[in-house]
């Protein structure tokens, strides 16, 4: 039986259901995060603001100054998860079993559903199924989908990535690794900002330059050396996890007496930064949630959070978007007995453009 893989990615999420729910916004550039005349960063922003440069974790000020037309709304995440669950409940009705990597993005295996044909064949045909589930998806609840369709996990996000947005896109097992050759090193699964950076040093920009590569590639990447070599071909064999597992990372520091003082807090929160952003990129992940933690003298503690809505592994990013929480929420407003910084939601990484500090 062939493998045909789908991954569906919402478009835009967060900011499509805010011009969904808002009719007057539709079109327009919405911007999902704190007001610009606070001390917040952007969750999320429609196509229409991305094209002025606006993009999630962006302080909301730097946002304003690049689309002044643009609208800000409050973030409404119970209603994103609403609406995930009666999008992943319509659709898994069709899947032989589904991986929900995060309220917006999923994989599917429709293999059983083309028993009996060849893999390019099938990829082809699922082409009308996904036609179908994202009709299904506009008509019920008024928001677009992009889908990539293939034979492996790799290439369907790479697919749904191509064709973005309200795409649909195959990527035919024949034909993967003349199409893969010229896309970013970037577009690999597990390729973050720094592994990307190691390659260019060595002259590997392209997909095409990793499968040309007559080396070992464990001299540049490590263990990852003999997986980045099969990924750049195409090949992945990675099952769905279908487990449902909420993974996360979490560091934090008790301090030995309780402190509100900056020189103190800021240099423990930027190490705190660094170690989580360690921690993805030796397993390859990304966040799109950081949560911050406070415990006061008296022991009461207390957790907030941030989602966003592209995932974020760099160091100063997750620091930026910790700050920005212990301000909105005013955690600093006396002695920490603890501090402590977390990330949830863990995706494969993306390509993430750095917060100007």
């Amino acid at each position: 039986m062939p493998r045909v893989i789908f991954h569906l990615d919402m478009d835009a999420f967060y900011a499509s259901v805010e011009q969904r729910d808002n009719p007057g916004t539709r079109g327009k550039p919405v911007i999902v995060g704190a007001s610009p005349d606070r001390r917040g960063v952007v969750c999320a922003a429609s196509y229409e603001a991305r094209a002025f440069g606006v993009h999630s974790a962006m302080p909301s000020r730097t946002a304003h100054c690049l689309c002044p037309q643009g609208i800000f709304l409050s973030p409404r995440m119970a209603v994103y998860g609403a609406e995930s669950r009666l999008i992943m409940e319509r659709i898994s009705g069709f899947a032989g079993a589904i991986e929900q990597m995060s309220v917006d993005e999923a994989y599917l295996d429709m293999s059983h559903r083309f028993e009996g044909l060849g893999v390019d064949e099938a990829i082809r045909a699922a082409m009308e199924l996904g036609r179908e589930l994202k009709a299904i998806i506009r008509r019920e609840r008024g928001l677009t989908a992009s889908i990539g369709i293939a034979g492996n996990k790799l290439l369907a996000k790479i697919a749904s990535d191509y064709g973005k947005p309200d795409g649909l896109f195959c990527i035919p097992e024949s034909g993967k690794k003349a199409f893969l050759r010229p896309l970013p090193a970037s577009a690999i699964h597990g390729v973050g900002k720094v592994t990307a950076q190691v390659l260019a040093k060595a002259g590997m920009h392209t997909i095409g330059d990793i499968q040309d590569h007559p080396g070992d590639l464990r001299a540049l990447v490590g263990s990852f050396g003999p997986t980045l070599k099969r990924y750049a071909s195409g090949e992945d064999d990675r099952p769905l996890e279908v487990e449902g597992e909420v993974k996360s990372v979490s560091v934090e520091d008790t301090f030995e007496r309780d402190t509100e003082d900056r020189r103190i807090l800021v240099p423990a929160l930027k190490q705190q930064s660094e170690e989580v952003a360690r921690k993805l990129s030796r397993e390859r992940l990304a966040a799109r949630t950081v949560q911050v933690k406070v415990r006061y003298g008296d022991f009461r503690t207390l957790t907030r959070q941030i989602s966003v809505e592209d995932p974020v592994e760099d160091a100063r990013v997750i620091y930026a978007l910790a700050c920005a929480l212990l301000r909105r929420e005013r955690l600093v407003n006396r002695p920490l007995r603890l501090l402590g910084l977390g990330v949830t939601r863990l995706v494969p990484p993306a390509s993430q453009l750095l917060l100007p500090l």
